[in-house]
Parts: C-alpha cells; sequence; structure tokens
C-alpha cells in the first residue's frame, strides 16, 4: 500500500533502526518505547490486521513468530517479554499494517487495563 507508513519503512522510503530482517519479516525499534526494548516486527506484506490473516499469508504470520525468539534473545530478553498486537479500533491498532509489539527489558505490570 502505498500510503502505509510500515510498507514504507519496510521499502527503505522512512528510516527506522532495523534489528532483523529477512525474506519475509521486518523488525525495528519503536520510536515511542514503552519499555526498555520494545522492538516492532512486521511481515513484508500489507496485511491489516490479525484480522487480515487468512491461508494466502499465514506463513507471514508463522514466520514472524519463528523470528521473534531470535530477536528477544538478540535484544537480551533472556528473563521474559510480552508480545502484543493490536487488532482495530477498540483494540487501539493505530498502523493498519499488522505488527507485533515485542516489550522487555524490565518486569511488565501483569495487567493493561
Amino acid at each position: 500500500m502505498s500510503d502505509c507508513i510500515f510498507c514504507k519503512i519496510i521499502g527503505g522510503q522512512i528510516p527506522s533502526s532495523k534489528v532483523f530482517e529477512d525474506e519475509m519479516v521486518y523488525a525495528f525499534r519503536d520510536i515511542e518505547p514503552m519499555a526498555p526494548v520494545h522492538v516492532l516486527v512486521v511481515p513484508k506484506v500489507h496485511i491489516p490486521s490479525a484480522d487480515g490473516v487468512n491461508t494466502e499469508n499465514s506463513a507471514y504470520v508463522a514466520r514472524i513468530f519463528e523470528a521473534i525468539p531470535q530477536i528477544a534473545a538478540a535484544e537480551g530478553l533472556t528473563n521474559g517479554y510480552r508480545v502484543i498486537t493490536n487488532c482495530g479500533e477498540d483494540g487501539c491498532q493505530t498502523v493498519k499494517h499488522l505488527h507485533f509489539h515485542i516489550l522487555g527489558g524490565k518486569k511488565l505490570p501483569e495487567t493493561m487495563a
């Protein structure tokens, strides 16, 4: 999508602090971190949200979840971390491109409410 900020980051049109990349996945540091480690992991194809995952693109999501432990280990998250995705307006999804937040580097609160 030409107006998607994450598509532009993946395409190199907008700079990012890349932490991981392969043929299906791109991961970079969040510009407004909510924890000492806050990495966004996105598929290299445009999927609008978790609601848009289907049999044609689910391999990208599987690859993301294969990459997450590698990214967490590289970031030194040996004592645990949280993986979050937001979906839709009520889920507070601000960028309409499926993405997963890896949060860690400190003891995280038990509740998000």
